[in-house]
């Protein structure tokens, strides 16, 4: 239906006179005779009785007037939905409990009036796909991406640069080390049943594991992070890798340990992607708030991948 009609319609109706109406929408009193008269043939009845008084509604034109007002609200409020800022800014943070995330929620902490839609894509070219055509404002994700480099349209800037740290039980033979290297795990088994086949954190774990040769075995079902810390736990030789800024809760029980890495420190390195062009106010707000926070990485002491050539991890 013509919204430009339907809102001639509800200004004769509120001004009771064709020439009123053309004022309020400043057109001609023939333009708004024009658009009735169309409106009217549309729905086949006649909307007002014209005379030398003006306009009035005929009991058609009543019944039909709320609805108008109803249909002007609801295309008023569609328009207003993709202003710029009035939008929520919709993020991928990859998984709720990972870094990312924590990110996102310290940036609403500072900018509580900004609207955010939080979601979670798992696999990294659907989310860039996403990003691309604009179903998403950004992703998070691990840069360099595994494979390539950032496909045309994007840009990418670092955020954070988060440790690795091997979680253990109380009986592990590495339980009661206050650090370790990366050296010193050679050979040991690092249990990972979350690593999916061509997912960019496997490609990272790959890449470390080459680099310092390690064994991650990521055999056997993924029931999520409890179960996989419930048998961590009891054994004496399963650990397992998580990253610094992971939340995570056990039983008491379980005195699980929490190892940091050294001499290099291994870093996951968590980058904002974003489309070329994207407009959204918030967007921008949410740069400068996580590159004013991104202290940059450390020129010597630490160990990131090259995902784009697993044959080349680069050791600072």
């Amino acid at each position: 239906m013509d919204v430009t009609a339907l809102r001639t319609f509800v200004a004769v109706a509120d001004a009771g006179q064709f020439r009123e109406a053309a004022v309020d929408l400043t057109i001609t009193p023939q333009a708004v005779s024009k658009r009735v008269t169309a409106l009217e043939k549309e729905l086949g009845v006649q909307l007002f009785t014209r005379d030398a008084r003006g306009a009035r509604l005929t009991l058609d034109g009543q019944a039909f007037l709320p609805h108008a007002r109803a249909f002007l609200h609801a295309a008023e409020r569609a328009v207003a939905s993709v202003r710029p800022g009035r939008r929520a800014l919709r993020v991928d943070v990859i998984g709720r409990q990972l870094a990312p995330a924590g990110l996102l929620r310290r940036f609403h902490l500072a900018h509580p009036e900004i609207e955010l839609d939080v979601v979670t894509v798992t696999d990294s070219g659907p989310a860039l796909a996403a990003v691309r055509d604009g179903t998403l404002d950004a992703t998070f994700r691990a840069m360099p991406l595994p494979g390539g480099e950032l496909p045309r349209g994007l840009e990418s800037t670092p955020v954070l640069d988060e440790p690795l740290h091997l979680f253990t039980g109380p009986r592990h033979e590495f339980a009661n080390a206050r650090a370790l290297t990366p050296a010193q795990l050679a050979g040991r088994r690092i249990w990972m049943p979350g690593n999916l086949p061509g997912a960019e954190w496997t490609a990272y774990y790959d890449t470390l594991a080459a680099a310092f040769g390690l064994t991650i075995d990521a055999v056997g079902p993924d029931f999520g992070i409890e179960p996989l810390l419930d048998t961590v736990a009891g054994s004496t030789t399963l650990a397992t890798f998580v990253s610094e800024q992971t939340p995570l809760v056990w039983p008491a029980g379980h005195d699980l340990r929490r190892i940091p890495l050294k001499d290099p420190v291994p870093l996951y390195p968590h980058a904002m992607i974003w489309r070329t062009g994207d407009a959204h106010p918030s967007l921008a707000a949410l740069r400068r708030h996580l590159t004013a926070a991104y202290p940059g990485r450390p020129t010597s002491g630490v160990w990131t991948p090259d995902l784009g050539r697993p044959d080349g991890p680069d050791h600072s």
